[in-house]
Order: C-alpha cells, then structure tokens, then sequence
C-alpha cells in the first residue's frame, strides 16, 4: 500500500461509500454502492467497493480498511451485532474477519458515529468534541483531549435511548419516551409526512415559507435536540457540539434552530447562559465525506 493512502468505508442501511484518502483528508477517490441486506451480502458489496477503489486509483490499498457501520460494534474483535437494518441480529457478526479475508489486508471496525465524529474532528482540526447524529435515529460520539471514547461494551454515546418522556411513545429499544422519539429524523418524518422530498428538508421549507404547522413542527424538533445538546454538554462538557446526520443536509438552518432553543432554554437560568450552548455548537462540513474519511483513520486508533 501507499504511504499516503487510506481506506474507509461508511456503510448505512441504503448506500455504502467508499473512500481512499491521504492522512491529510485529502479524498483521492470515492465509490457508492448499494447496501444489500445479510451479514456475508453486506461484506461482499464491501469488498467490491475495495476493489473498485483499487481499480481507480491503481494502488494496491493493502494496508488497514476502516469500517464505519452502524449497529453495537466490539472494536476489539472487530464484531457487530444488532444491526437489523443490515439483517445483522443479536449474535456477533465476525465482519472484519470475513472482509479482510476477502480484500487480503487487516479491516479496523467501528460504529459509524464514531467513524464520523473522528472524520470531524480531522477536518475541523477540533480534539474535544461530541458529534451529534441526527439520522433516522438519535446518537452521539465523543472524541475528549483527542481520544475517542467508547465505553466498556461500546455503547457510549447512545444517548438516544435515554427516556425523557414517562408519557411518550415506546421506542424501537423497548423502553418508552425515548429522545430519539423526538429528535431525529424519524421523529420528522412522523409529524411531517411527505413524499419525493426528504422531510427535514420540506418542513424547514415550508416553515421558512411562514407555514404555521411547519414553524411548530421545526421548532419542537430544534428544542428536542436542544436536550441532547444540553445531555452530552451536561455529562461531558465538550468545547464543540457538531450537529450531524441526514438531518444537517438542510444546512446552517438546523444550526440556527437549535441555537435559538437553547438560548431560550437558559432564558430563566443564569447557570445555563453560563456555559454558552449556542455558541459551541456547530455544523458538520457538509462538502466532505465524513463518516468514510473517519473510517478511513480507524487504523490510527488504539482499539
């Protein structure tokens, strides 16, 4: 392998992109697949994308693969379970063995929000940090003094799951009144049903356009995120927030709508307005592959 070149893949429910990037975070090559459902399917497409990202690039890339995917992820082993979007189930899935044997070179393995949150923070150059993701679920990384916190059984940063509404909706989890039944994009999806557009994108249109409903709606989702950003401040005391996941797609928007909740939030509370929640939070480079890049720097990461 090149000195210089890195692999990653960032493999979600739909789409996996792979990546070949230089440590600078230069990307020197991108290839999009379709995600295909079961554990060996999954890491076969992955390996096609490895083989075509060879191809491209005309190097061998035989050094360390990154994989960002979602699911509960044993780094150490390289295992993963509790992917049912990818048809992954409650046993350990061995995805980095069986990809590394298919592509002949060693594959780190991580959850794909701490794949972004490393990615993030070589981009913005920030090494104290939790990555907010806002997708169809609700999760967190935290990278604290330049590390990547994990959690002894990988469940750091799950903060979607914490239940903050004893009257609230059960959640996929199982327990009921989860955050992530309020601020994520399925949450959007529910109160704002739309087709052919994605529904963050519609509702923060419709509520710009002066629609009543959708202002409601844009404004209950930004003070439910304003929780989570008040959660993972509260409980680690980051220097940055950075808001991302599908969501962000609607741009410096989602940025602002959370700042204002915040800032309402710490309206009444001199201790709140202490610690300046809007103005540590940020949005994720929307122009770079985040997620694939930080999977890309799994091989530098103590497992």
């Amino acid at each position: 392998m090149d000195p210089v070149t890195m692999v990653g893949l960032d493999i979600g429910a739909t789409k996996m992109l792979g990546v070949a990037a230089t440590p600078d975070g230069d990307v020197l090559a991108e290839v999009l697949a379709t995600t295909p459902v079961g554990g060996e399917e999954v890491v076969a497409a992955a390996a096609s994308v490895v083989a075509e990202l060879r191809r491209r690039t005309g190097e061998a890339l035989d050094g360390t693969v990154g994989v960002g995917i979602p699911g509960l992820v044993d780094a150490g082993r390289g295992a993963l379970k509790h992917a049912v979007n990818l048809g992954v189930d409650a046993e350990w899935f061995p995805i980095g063995d069986l990809l590394a044997a298919r592509v002949g070179a060693k594959v780190a393995v991580d959850n794909d929000v701490n794949a972004a949150a490393l990615g993030v923070a070589k981009i913005t150059g920030h090494d104290d940090l939790v990555y907010l993701s806002l997708g169809t679920g609700l999760a967190a990384a935290s990278i604290l003094d330049g590390r990547l916190r994990r959690g002894v059984r990988g469940a750091a940063g799950e903060i979607g799951h914490i239940p903050v509404d004893p009257a609230g909706r059960k959640c996929q989890c199982g327990q009921v009144g989860c955050l992530e039944t309020a601020a994520s994009g399925s949450a959007i999806a529910e109160a704002w049903p739309v087709t052919g557009t994605p529904p963050a994108q519609a509702v923060f249109d419709a509520a710009a356009d002066g629609d009543l409903r959708a202002v409601a709606v844009r404004d209950e989702f930004a003070a439910r995120v304003a929780d989570a950003v008040r959660v993972v401040a509260l409980t680690v005391d980051p220097e940055t927030v950075v808001l991302g996941g599908g969501v962000a797609q609607v741009g410096d928007r989602l940025r602002v709508a959370v700042a204002h909740a915040l800032a309402e939030q710490a309206a009444d509370s001199p201790f709140l307005r202490s610690l300046d929640l809007p103005g540590r939070l940020e949005l994720v480079p929307l122009d770079v592959p985040v997620a694939a890049l930080g999977a890309a720097l799994l091989a530098e990461e103590p497992r």
